[in-house]
């Protein structure tokens, strides 16, 4: 029978694997967030107001505004 491992490293060890995981995802991440930001501009690039959802939502974020407020200045801004 395996001898148990104790808490405090159970714990340690559970600590370094989320920051191994932190740094990997986090690189996966910034990376997935520039591509979207470049397609979403080009969906904004190519239509007018309303968009779909997502651009809405993406809109949003960026404009720290509700989907429902957001006008074509706003946009302007965002796309310039």
């Amino acid at each position: 029978m395996a001898d148990r491992m104790s808490t405090a490293s159970r714990m340690d060890r559970a600590r370094d694997n989320a920051a191994i995981s932190r740094a990997v995802n986090g690189a996966l991440k910034r990376k997935e967030r520039a591509s979207r930001d470049k397609r979403m501009a080009e969906l904004v690039k190519k239509g007018s107001l309303p968009y779909i959802p997502s651009v809405m939502s993406w809109l949003s974020v960026k404009l720290n505004k509700p989907a429902s407020q957001i006008t074509a200045e706003d946009v302007k801004k965002v796309v310039s």
